[in-house]
């Protein structure tokens, strides 16, 4: 072998850049999560993802990788795949199963969301979170947890910083509802269907909602879920106000830059509400659904894996007493005006 062919064979290969580490990165934590649900079936996949990316952020083999050559890929997976994963979980919903609620519940919602993020984005601000935190935070509460957060700051171009710290709280505060909620059905002297209602109306994404829901039997689980799906649809609505309250503030700078007027409704959310339409036309088979679904969770744990990387636990420690205020203040709210609801509304 000459002195060029081994300088040739001995050359190191071209570092891998763009969106590939990250993308990467992302899978493996996806199907780590999948691997620690198969483990603990009461621990939802969205819930593992998350914890899974805040566990990766700091673990001193991994953190200088989560922090540098796959940092565009999980900000990509965070933003991107989250948006393709919100479209999908219209498909979840049904136009049909909504108004099968009756009007008296569908009423219990509104009033529990609306309380929830007005009384949870006041107490955010009055603490002086930073940043997007209250209003992020209030998102998460009074709609559907990590889900939300991240429709709404990608309607508000929310800091990174802040998306990731709004996330792990709303998850904290979700998976603890898992354990506690089953515990007070009985003191609260709820039934099945009042404790699936409750459940539905108080606690934050989907998963956790199945998770806490199952131990109460069937009927709660189904009470649960077509509660909390109401509280999905009210998802775009709340979207496309944030949209046009940041198009109002920002209006100046866009145009500027751009040289055109930011979307009133974005994009993401007009594709949610064509997935509830074409859900609710039952054109779509099962089998379908069932792919549809299983593509939207992969993708959401994605996209959550991506978040919860971004998460820097010394930067909330300096703001952890008045976030966690927020969290438990928030938690009770949604907790004790969605068990008024159900009270008055059976």
């Amino acid at each position: 072998m000459t002195i060029r062919e081994r300088r040739v064979r001995t050359r190191p290969l071209p570092p891998l850049g763009g969106d590939a580490p990250g993308l990467l990165l992302a899978a493996l934590g996806v199907a780590a999560a999948l691997a620690v649900h198969q483990a603990v079936p009461a621990v939802p996949k969205l819930t593992a993802a998350v914890l899974l990316g805040i566990a990766a952020a700091h673990l001193p083999g991994v953190r200088p990788v989560v922090r540098g050559v796959a940092r565009p890929g999980l900000s990509t997976a965070g933003k991107r795949l989250m948006r393709l994963g919100i479209v999908l979980l219209g498909l979840k919903l049904s136009l049909d199963d909504v108004l099968g609620l009756g009007w008296a519940t569908v009423a219990m919602v509104l009033a529990v969301v609306a309380a929830t993020f007005a009384g949870t984005w006041w107490l955010g601000r009055r603490l002086g979170l930073p940043g997007d935190q209250p209003l992020l935070v209030a998102t998460g509460y009074s709609i559907c947890g990590a889900s939300a957060i991240g429709a709404v700051s990608q309607a508000a171009g929310s800091e990174e910083e802040d998306v990731a710290a709004s996330v792990a709280l709303v998850t904290l505060c979700g998976t603890l509802a898992i354990a506690v909620l089953p515990l007070l059905q009985h003191p609260l002297g709820l039934g099945e269907a009042e404790f699936g209602r409750w459940v539905g109306a108080s606690v934050h994404d989907v998963g956790q909602v199945v998770a806490t829901a199952q131990t109460g039997g069937a009927g709660a689980l189904r009470e649960a879920v077509l509660v909390k799906l109401m509280r999905v649809v009210l998802l775009a609505p709340l979207v496309a106000g944030v949209a046009m309250a940041v198009r109002r503030r920002r209006r100046g700078e866009h145009e500027v830059k751009t040289g055109k007027r930011p979307p009133i409704v974005p994009l993401f959310v007009a594709g949610f509400l064509a997935m509830i339409a074409l859900r609710t036309t039952g054109l779509l088979p099962d089998r379908a659904l069932t792919l549809a679904g299983d593509a939207q969770e992969l993708l959401l744990a994605a996209a959550l894996f991506g978040l919860g990387s971004a998460v820097h636990l010394p930067t909330m420690v300096r703001t952890g007493g008045r976030i966690a205020l927020l969290g438990l203040g928030s938690w009770v709210m949604v907790a004790g005006v969605s068990y008024a609801g159900v009270l008055i509304t059976t």
